[in-house]
């Protein structure tokens, strides 16, 4: 089992769980985190931290959010991890909550 960074995140990007993750399994895109389901250790630490409630356990997505397991993976195979914290995307208040965002994901 893994942790997965579901459509809430899109265009919000805030990093606070990048901040406690042990094993460094976040990868960075323009508008979007993931997580790389092969180095997530299920630790649980990234959850509660999400200011989105972005992140689930892949066995407790909510309905219609199913599709992000494999785009986790697919997209930490390419995109650089991330370790540090960095600031949410400017708009990500604007954005936090919005349904529908799957569009907006730039690869």
């Amino acid at each position: 089992m893994t942790f997965v960074v579901t459509e809430n995140c899109i265009k919000c990007k805030y990093t606070d769980c990048v901040d406690v993750c042990p094993v460094d399994c976040f990868h960075e895109g323009p508008n979007f985190l993931v997580i790389d389901p092969d180095e997530c250790i299920d630790c649980t630490l990234c959850e509660p931290e999400c200011p989105a409630h972005a992140i689930y356990s892949e066995d407790e997505l909510p309905e219609g959010q199913e599709q992000f397991i494999q785009l986790n993976a697919e997209l930490s195979k390419t995109w650089p991890g991330i370790s540090e914290v960095k600031d949410a995307l400017p708009d990500a208040d604007e954005w936090n909550g919005k349904p529908d965002k799957l569009r907006y994901l730039e690869r």
